[in-house]
C-alpha cells in the first residue's frame, strides 16, 4: 500500500565530509566560491553543498534583481555601520556589519566580471568598476543593475568553483544532529530528497547553515486567489533558525521583523520609485504625511533615533500607519508626477527609456507587479498606485536583524571579549557557522553582502576544519531514528487514511496546509500582525504562548501523502520554531524597539535606559523550555556628523 503513494523503505544514502553547506542562496553562493579557492591549495579537502531547491534560482534573489543595494564604492565602512545602526533603532552588531563592509565591494567586482550589467554613468560606460567606471546610484548605497540573471550568473561561478559533483540538489535538509561524545558540536545532518525516495545522512566536521530567513509565519495579506503571493520568497521557511536552536545554538534580536512597505497587492518594491525616479508618496488628500506627522516621533521618544526626515525604515513605516489608522488613506505613491518631471528635460527617445527602465524595475525581480497593473489597467506613469505596509517577515540580511548569535572577527578595536569566542561566523554551537538571513544583529546586507558574508564563513569553515583534522564526527542519533522522525507524517497518514471516505478530512490527522493556516492565524491575531495592525500586549502574547505550545504537540498529527505535503510538513516545523522563537522575544523585550513594525501597546515608548541591548535566547529541544537573557551592546563607531546623540549614549567609540 505504501508504494501506491510512491513510499516503500527509503533509500538511505550516507556521506562523510570536512564541510557541509546547507542552502542555494547568496551566501552559500559566496561560500562555494570561496571555498573553490580552497580546494586548490587542499584537493583532498571533502565538501557538499545541499540545496532544497536548484542552484541556479534558489534563495531571495531566484527571481532576480533590478538592484545591488549594498555596495560602498568611495562610501567609508564606519559610514556603512552607522547607517544600519541608525535603520535598526541603535543596536546592531557593529563588528559584523564593519566586517561585511570592508569586504562587499569585492564580490559585486566579481559579478561584474562574470557577466552581470551594472548601469554606469554618462562617459563610463564602457568602464568596470574596478576600472573607475562610475555605477548608476538609487542612494548611497544602492547601484542599479539590469538583474533578471543575476541569480543564475552567481550560481554558474558557484557551481563552476565547487564542481557539479560537490553539490546535491532538490534535498532538503531538517534536521541537524550534535555528536554523540559533545553534545556542544554538530557533527551531522539528515534530509530527504523532493523528488525521489531517497533520505539523505551528512557526517561533518564544520557546517554552513544558509536557509534564508521565514516567510508566510504571518497571514499574508494576499487570500483566495492571491495565496501564497509573498514579498520575500515562499520558500523560506525559518529553517535556519528553527535548526539551528534545536541544535543549541544562541539566537538573537528574534523579536525584530521587517514589514515592507510595498505595492498594493503586487509587492513590488518602492525603492527605485522612491530613490531614482524621486516619487513622492502621499495620503489620499495629497498631503506629505512624513512631514505632516513628523512631530509625532516625540510622543513615545522615538525621535532619538530620527535626525529631520532622516529615519529609519521603521519610523517612515510609523508616520504610514497613522494617517492609515485615522482614516486618511489609502497611501498612494505619485508615479505620473515623477515621471512628468524627469521627462521635462528629455528628449522623446530617452522618455521612452525612462519607460522601459520603469518597467523592468519590476520585470527584473517582481513580475506579479506588472500583472497586478495590467489586470488593473493602471498605467503607473498616468494613474497613481497604492502602497500598503505588507505581514511581517522574519530575516537577517534585508532591513531586519533577526537571527543567530555568531562569533565576529579579532581585529576591531574596542570588541568586547563576547563578541568574539573563536573562528568568525561560527555559532555558540561548536562547527556551526552561518551567514546571510542567519546571522543575527546584522542586517543591510542583502545579496552582495549575503555573497560576501557567505565567503568569510567559508575561510573559518575550512580553518576549523583544517584545525580538526583528525576529528571523527560522531552523531547523537541512529540512522534508524532518524528515518522513523523525517517520515512520521508518511507513516501517520499511511496508517490513518483509509478511515475516511474523503483522504484530506480525517480526526487522526491535519495536512500541511491546514496546519500553517492556523500557525499563521494564531500569529496574525496576537503576536502583532495586519489583524491588529501590528499592536499586541503581555495579555495577547500569553495566549499566543499557550497556543504555539499546542500547535507545536499538533503537529506531529500531520500528515503527508506524497513527497511534496513531506516538504510542506517539514517546513511548517521549522516555521512553528521560529514564530515561537519570534513570540517569546517580543514577550520579553518590553518596549516597542521598531515602532511600524509591531507596537507593544503595554510598553510603547522607546527605552534605552533599560532596554538599549540585545535579547537572546536558547532552547532546549528535550523539554521545550526556551531561556532569554539580556546581552549588553557595545557601540564600536563613533556617531557621525548630524547623526542623533542618541545613538551614542552606550559604549566607547573608538
Amino acid at each position: 500500500m505504501a508504494e501506491e503513494y510512491g513510499f516503500g523503505n527509503p533509500e538511505i544514502i550516507e556521506e562523510e565530509v570536512d564541510i557541509l553547506i546547507i542552502g542555494g542562496g547568496m551566501a552559500s553562493c559566496g561560500a562555494a566560491f570561496e571555498i573553490g579557492r580552497w580546494l586548490e591549495k587542499v584537493p583532498d579537502l571533502k565538501v557538499k553543498l545541499v540545496d532544497k531547491a536548484a542552484l541556479d534560482r534558489s534563495g531571495a534573489v531566484a527571481q532576480g534583481l533590478s538592484a545591488i543595494n549594498t555596495y560602498l564604492g568611495e562610501n567609508d565602512p564606519a559610514d556603512y555601520v552607522r547607517y544600519v545602526r541608525g535603520d535598526l533603532m541603535g543596536i546592531t552588531r557593529e563588528d559584523l556589519v564593519f566586517d561585511v563592509g570592508r569586504h562587499v565591494d569585492d564580490s559585486v567586482h566579481h559579478f561584474e566580471e562574470w557577466g552581470l550589467p551594472i548601469w554606469k554613468q554618462k562617459g563610463d560606460e564602457s568602464k568596470k568598476l574596478t576600472e573607475g567606471g562610475k555605477p548608476v546610484r538609487s542612494g548611497r548605497w544602492q547601484i542599479m543593475i539590469n538583474g533578471e540573471s543575476y541569480k543564475w550568473i552567481v550560481a554558474e561561478a558557484a557551481k563552476k568553483a565547487l564542481g557539479i559533483d560537490r553539490i546535491d540538489e532538490r534535498v532538503f535538509i531538517v534536521r541537524l544532529v550534535t555528536d554523540k561524545n559533545d553534545p556542544t558540536r554538530v557533527a551531522g545532518a539528515a534530509g530527504f530528497s523532493v523528488r525521489e525516495n531517497k533520505l539523505f545522512i551528512y557526517k561533518f566536521k564544520s557546517c554552513l547553515l544558509a536557509a534564508g530567513g521565514a516567510v508566510n509565519v504571518f497571514r499574508p495579506r494576499s487570500i483566495g486567489e492571491g495565496t501564497g503571493r509573498a514579498w520575500y520568497p515562499v520558500w523560506n521557511a525559518g529553517s535556519t533558525y528553527a535548526m539551528a536552536a534545536e541544535c543549541g545554538a544562541e539566537l538573537t534580536l528574534m523579536e525584530n521583523r521587517f514589514v515592507p512597505a510595498r505595492f498594493k497587492d503586487g509587492y513590488g518594491p518602492v525603492g527605485a520609485w522612491f530613490l531614482l525616479f524621486k516619487a513622492q508618496a502621499m495620503n489620499a488628500f495629497g498631503e506629505d504625511y512624513q512631514t505632516k506627522n513628523y512631530g509625532i516621533l516625540k510622543d513615545n521618544k522615538y525621535d532619538s533615533y530620527a535626525d529631520g526626515m532622516k529615519m529609519g525604515t521603521c519610523l517612515r513605516n510609523h508616520l504610514m500607519m497613522k494617517e492609515m489608522r485615522e482614516g486618511r488613506g489609502p497611501i498612494l505613491m505619485d508615479t505620473p508626477s515623477a515621471m512628468a518631471k524627469l521627462a521635462e528635460t528629455m528628449t522623446p527617445k530617452e522618455v521612452k527609456h525612462l519607460e522601459a527602465e520603469a518597467w523592468e524595475d519590476f520585470l527584473d525581480m517582481t513580475i506579479a507587479q506588472c500583472g497586478v497593473w495590467a489586470g488593473e489597467n493602471i498605467e503607473p506613469d498616468k494613474e497613481m498606485s497604492e502602497l500598503m505596509p505588507t505581514e511581517p517577515y522574519l530575516l537577517g540580511s534585508h532591513a531586519g536583524c533577526a537571527g543567530i548569535w555568531c562569533s565576529g572577527p579579532d581585529d576591531i578595536p574596542g570588541t568586547p571579549d563576547y563578541y568574539h569566542w573563536g573562528y568568525n561566523r561560527m555559532t555558540t554551537v561548536k562547527g556551526l557557522f552561518t551567514a546571510g538571513d542567519g546571522v543575527g544583529a546584522s542586517g543591510h546586507k542583502f545579496s552582495s553582502g549575503s555573497h560576501a558574508e557567505g565567503r568569510i564563513a567559508a575561510k573559518a569553515m575550512v580553518k576549523y576544519a583544517l584545525d580538526n583534522k583528525d576529528w571523527k564526527p560522531e552523531m547523537s542519533r541512529t540512522v534508524d531514528e532518524l528515518v522513523e522522525e523525517i517520515y512520521r507524517p508518511v507513516k501517520t497518514f499511511l496508517e490513518h487514511k483509509d478511515y475516511t471516505t474523503a483522504i484530506d478530512v480525517n480526526p487522526h490527522y491535519i495536512t500541511p496546509k491546514m496546519l500553517q493556516f492556523r500557525l499563521q492565524k494564531i500569529m496574525d491575531e496576537y503576536v502583532a500582525g495586519i489583524a491588529t495592525w501590528y499592536q499586541t500586549n503581555a495579555k495577547m502574547l500569553e495566549i499566543a504562548e499557550k497556543k504555539l505550545v499546542m500547535i507545536r504537540e499538533d503537529a506531529q498529527k500531520m500528515r503527508a501523502k506524497d513527497l511534496h505535503e513531506l516538504l510542506r510538513a517539514w517546513e511548517n516545523y521549522h516555521r512553528i520554531l521560529a514564530a515561537e522563537a519570534h513570540m517569546r522575544h517580543i514577550q520579553f523585550r518590553e518596549e516597542t524597539r521598531y515602532p511600524g513594525y509591531y507596537y507593544r501597546t503595554d510598553f510603547l515608548d522607546l527605552d534605552d535606559d533599560n532596554w538599549k541591548c540585545f535579547v537572546n535566547s536558547t532552547y532546549n529541544r528535550d523539554t521545550g523550555e526556551w531561556n532569554l537573557k539580556k546581552v549588553a551592546y557595545k557601540q564600536l563607531i563613533k556617531h557621525g556628523e548630524g547623526e542623533p546623540e542618541g545613538l551614542a549614549r552606550d559604549g566607547s567609540p573608538v
